[in-house]
This record gives structure tokens, sequence and C-alpha cells, in this order.
């Protein structure tokens, strides 16, 4: 499909342009990121780079909606004779779009108010859980296989946006970190989507990684911009968003029921960085809300890896399990068990490199 190229491509152009623009202006106006002791970076770094990624996606968005309300006009014909047979689904399904469109931007104002103004921890998590209400209730963003209960599906789902939105916003706590973790988790998600024939989440998932794509270049070892909150807290609603409107399991391709581990199998790293830091922080007698340099990231820092390779040791942790997870939709019970064991081994590993040896100086 043309559609299939275009799209991540026209994305990464707007994306790496806006995320250049919005550089210049944040340097002119201070809005940066300054040296603190809750953080590893030690000088000042351009902050709103989220501003890209989530204007990227909601003008290709919007102008996607304006286009198929104009084809169903009549007014204008797709360039992708395809595309015409997938119109009146996407038509019934658009309201559905317009409410997660308003929950990213609800999303990105907080975040960029929390990145000017440091708001408490609280009230994010009262915002969060709002936006991920609104999104299960009025978009069916929300787990429904197997579970015929719409309150325990809807409860489940909205937990789920609100750890993935965290789990992403923690992990933006070193140079190309979040950004290129969340392209490689949608992209195992988009494997699945596509042998779904999910034309439309296919669609997002593509935007999704060429917006983030722009903006990782420049966030990329040494960081020229930060996303902030204003975009790791709209990354984490699309991870979530994708990860739950994508299908895993068809009883009629004769894969198992253990296919839709998938997701949890794509996030295996970053959710160990949330687990393993939340619990570091409570067992020191700290709020696991407030930022620290305890992360993954930070513990193979000390232990004198570069932030280059701090960050490629993510990305490669991260396509070990996901390439497992690719796999599960296609293995037989004996295949899925060893695939969750070999993600068990790839966090073992994790875990002892980071925590061995002598810590090293910043």
């Amino acid at each position: 499909m043309i559609l299939a190229m275009v799209l991540p491509v026209g994305a990464f152009g707007v994306s790496a342009a806006l995320t250049s623009l919005v550089r210049k202006v944040a340097l002119t106006v201070d809005f940066c990121a300054h040296p603190r002791q809750d953080r590893y970076h030690r000088t000042v770094i351009a902050l709103g780079g989220g501003i890209a990624i989530f204007w990227t996606i909601a003008l290709f968005v919007l102008a996607g909606l304006a286009g198929a309300y104009l084809a169903e006009a009549g007014r204008i014909a797709f360039i992708d004779k395809s595309l015409s047979d997938h119109l009146e689904g996407f038509i019934n399904r658009s309201r559905d779009l317009w409410v997660v469109l308003g929950c990213a931007a609800m999303l990105h104002l907080l975040g960029l108010w929390d990145d000017k103004k440091r708001l408490g921890p609280y009230l994010k998590l009262a915002v969060q859980f709002g936006v991920a209400t609104a999104a299960a209730v009025f978009a069916d963003v929300r787990v429904e296989m197997f579970i015929p209960n719409k309150v325990i599906t809807t409860l489940l789902s909205v937990l789920w946006i609100v750890g993935i939105m965290n789990v992403f916003n923690f992990l933006d706590n070193m140079d190309g970190c979040s950004a290129g973790i969340a392209m490689i988790v949608v992209g195992v998600l988009l494997t699945a989507a596509v042998g779904s024939g999910q034309v439309f989440i296919s669609g997002l998932g593509l935007l999704f990684i060429g917006a983030v794509a722009g903006f990782w270049v420049w966030n990329f070892p040494p960081a020229k911009i930060f996303m902030g909150d204003c975009g790791s807290l709209v990354i984490g609603f699309f991870v979530a968003l994708l990860s739950l409107r994508t299908t895993y399991y068809h009883q009629n391709d004769g894969g198992g029921l253990y296919a839709v581990f998938m997701p949890l199998l794509a996030l295996a790293v970053p959710l160990y960085d949330f687990v393993s830091v939340t619990f570091l922080r409570i067992k020191q007698g700290k709020s696991p809300l407030v930022g620290d340099t305890q992360h993954f990231s930070h513990r193979l820092r000390r232990r004198g890896l570069t932030d280059t390779q701090t960050a490629l040791t993510l990305y490669l942790a991260t396509l070990c399990t996901g390439l497992g997870a690719i796999f599960l939709r296609q293995v037989d019970f004996v295949g899925a068990i060893l695939i969750f064991v070999q993600t068990l081994m790839t966090l073992a590993i994790v875990a002892i490199l980071e925590a061995t040896g002598k810590p090293c100086d910043q």
C-alpha cells in the first residue's frame, strides 16, 4: 500500500522539522531542563520535544479525518484505491478517533503544564485516571477478550493505560530511552495488527513510529532536546491504546490463547525498569512517584557504560523480548513456554549486568 510507505516517512519529516523549530524556540524562551539533583543530565537541554510528537500525530489524524469526510461526500478520491474499501468502517469509528485525540491533547497539556510548573504527582495521577477512563468508556480502548463484564474490562483497561503512561514517563530519564523503546514496542505490536488485517490500527502504528522517530534523531545521545512530560505521557497513552486495540488471537488460526500476552513480552524491559525502581524507592522509604537516578539506565551508566552504550543496551534487550513476542502467535504451547523462559532469562541478564561490579562515578 502507498499509505504504508508515505505515512511513516511523511510523519518523520514533519516531526523532525517541528522538533528543530521547537528546540530553537525553547532555547530562546528558556523552556529548558536545568541540572538538578534528581536528574542525570549536567547541562541545560531544551524541553518540548513532545510538542513535535503530539502535533505531528494530531495533524496527520486530522488530515485523515478530513480526507475521509470529503471522500464520503464525493469531493475527493483516494490515491490508494484500496482505502476506499475501508471508508465506511473508518467513518463509523471516527468518533472514537476524536475521543482518542482529545484524550491525547489533555495529556499533552497536562505534561506541558508540569514541564513548566512541576505539578504534584497526585494531580497528574488524577488527570491520567480521568483521561484513561474517558478513553476506555467513550472510545472502547479496553480489553474485551474472555471477560464479558464491561465494568471489569473497563477497570482493568484504565489501570493498564495509566500504568503504561507512567512506564514511559519513568523511561524518559536518559537520552534516547523512552522514544527508542516506544518505537520498538509499537513495531512489535504492528506485526500483530498487520497479521490480523487491522488497517487503521496499523496506520496509527506507522504514524506513531514516524512521529517518534522524527524526535528521536534529536534525542539520541547526546540529546539536543528532551520530550518532557508533554511527550512521555502522550507516547505512553498511544502505546497503551495500540496494545489494547490490536488483535492477537484468532481461534481459526490454530494459535494458542497465550498470544494475548504479546504486549507483556514486548514491554518486559520497560516494565522491569518501572517495577524495580518503584520497589527500590519504597524499600528506601521514598515516594515511588518522586524522581531520582535509580533507573535501569542510570544503574548501567554508573557501571561504566556511556550514554550511547546504555541506550543501545536497552534497545537490544527490548528487541530480544520483542522478537519472542512476535513469534508467540505462531508457536505451540511448548514454544510459548520457551519464549516466556527466554524473556525471563533476558531480564535476568539485565539484572546481573546492572548489579555487578563497582559503581563508577558519573
